[in-house]
C-alpha cells in the first residue's frame, strides 16, 4: 500500500507518517521544509504527479499555513495560500483518483457567532457547506478550510472517498512554539515568574495529537466521510491550562495577562458524539501535560 502525506514534516504530518508506516504503508512525503522541490503545490501541478501509473491508496492532506493565532489574526493573507494548496490537491485527485483522501479541515470553519462566550458545544451540523447560510468562519484561515470542505464534497461526487476531519486544539510534546500549549510547557520548564499568557478566560478544547491521528484512522477504517469533530469535549480556559501546567511543574507563579495580544473566539469546544461512535480519546490533558514536561 502506498500513501502520500502533504506537510509530512509538520506537527500532524510527521505523526501521521509514523502511524502509517506502522500499518505497513510505503509513504511518500511532501513538505517545503525539506526542499523547495518538495512543495506540494508545485508537485500537484507537475507532469510527474499526473502520471497515471503512480497510484496512491491513501492521500493525507495535512499541508497548511497556520502558525498560530498571531498569523491568523494579524497576517490573515499569509493563510490564503491554503486555498491554492487545497485546490491543486483536489484537482490532482480528481485526475489520478487515489483510493481515499483524508482532508484536514479545522474547527475554524464554525461560525464565530456561536463562540462568543456561550457554553455551546459545536456539532458537525453547525457548519454545513450545503446550507444557504453558513455563518462567519474564523478569519481567512477558517474561510479557506470552508472552501476546502466544498471541494472535498465535489471530489466525493466523483466517487472518490474523502474523510473530512475538523480538529479542535491539537497539542503535543513536539508542537511548534507558535501555539499556546508548547509555549506554556516551555515557560513552566523555565520556571517563568510572572507567567505570561494571552486571553486567560478564552476557552478551548484540547486533544492530543496521538488521538487526532488515531481518531482520523478510526474514521477511515469505518469508511466515514465526514465532517468529523476531533475533540475531547472538555472546556479548558487558558487560565486553567496555565495553572495545570505550573502545578504539574511544581511551582506557583504569578500570572501576567497580555491584554492586547490576539485572542480569537471566546469559547470553542466541540461535541465529540459522532467521533465517540468510532473512537474514544486515550490521552487526558493531565497526561499530555506530564508527557510534555518530561519530554
Amino acid at each position: 500500500m502506498k500513501a502520500l502525506i502533504t506537510g509530512n514534516l509538520g506537527f500532524v504530518g510527521r505523526h501521521f507518517q509514523k502511524a502509517l508506516q506502522a500499518r505497513g504503508y510505503e509513504v511518500k512525503g511532501l513538505d517545503v521544509k525539506a526542499a523547495p522541490s518538495q512543495d506540494c503545490l508545485s508537485y500537484f501541478q507537475s507532469t510527474e504527479a499526473l502520471r497515471m501509473d503512480t497510484h496512491f491508496d491513501l492521500v493525507v492532506h495535512a499541508a497548511a499555513v497556520v502558525r498560530g493565532r498571531t498569523t491568523i489574526d494579524r497576517s490573515p493573507l499569509a493563510t490564503a495560500v491554503n486555498l491554492a494548496l487545497d485546490a491543486a490537491m483536489f484537482r490532482w485527485a480528481s485526475i489520478v483518483r487515489p483510493g481515499r483522501v483524508i482532508y484536514f479541515s479545522s474547527s475554524a470553519v464554525y461560525p464565530v457567532q456561536y463562540q462568543t462566550g456561550m457554553t455551546r458545544t459545536l456539532a458537525e451540523t453547525d457548519f454545513d457547506q450545503g446550507k444557504a447560510w453558513i455563518g462567519q468562519p474564523d478569519q481567512v484561515y477558517g474561510w479557506s478550510k470552508a472552501v476546502g470542505e466544498v471541494l472535498a464534497y465535489r471530489l466525493m461526487e466523483l466517487e472518490i472517498p474523502v474523510t473530512v476531519v475538523r480538529p479542535f486544539s491539537g497539542y503535543g510534546e513536539d508542537q511548534d512554539a507558535d501555539y499556546p500549549f508548547p509555549s506554556f510547557i516551555q515557560r513552566a520548564k523555565d520556571r517563568q515568574d510572572p507567567f505570561e499568557l494571552w486571553c486567560g478566560p478564552c476557552v478551548r478544547d484540547f486533544i492530543h495529537v496521538d488521538d487526532v491521528v488515531a481518531g482520523t484512522l478510526a474514521a477511515m477504517d469505518a469508511d466515514l466521510t465526514g465532517p468529523l469533530n476531533l475533540c475531547y469535549g472538555r472546556p479548558t480556559s487558558f487560565d486553567q491550562l496555565a495553572r495545570m501546567v505550573t502545578v504539574a511543574a511544581g511551582y506557583a507563579p504569578d500570572f501576567h495577562h497580555v491584554i492586547d495580544a490576539p485572542a480569537g473566539p471566546a469559547y470553542r469546544v466541540g461535541d465529540p458524539k459522532r467521533m465517540l461512535e468510532v473512537y474514544v480519546p486515550e490521552v487526558t490533558l493531565e497526561g499530555g501535560i506530564l508527557r510534555a514536561l518530561n519530554a
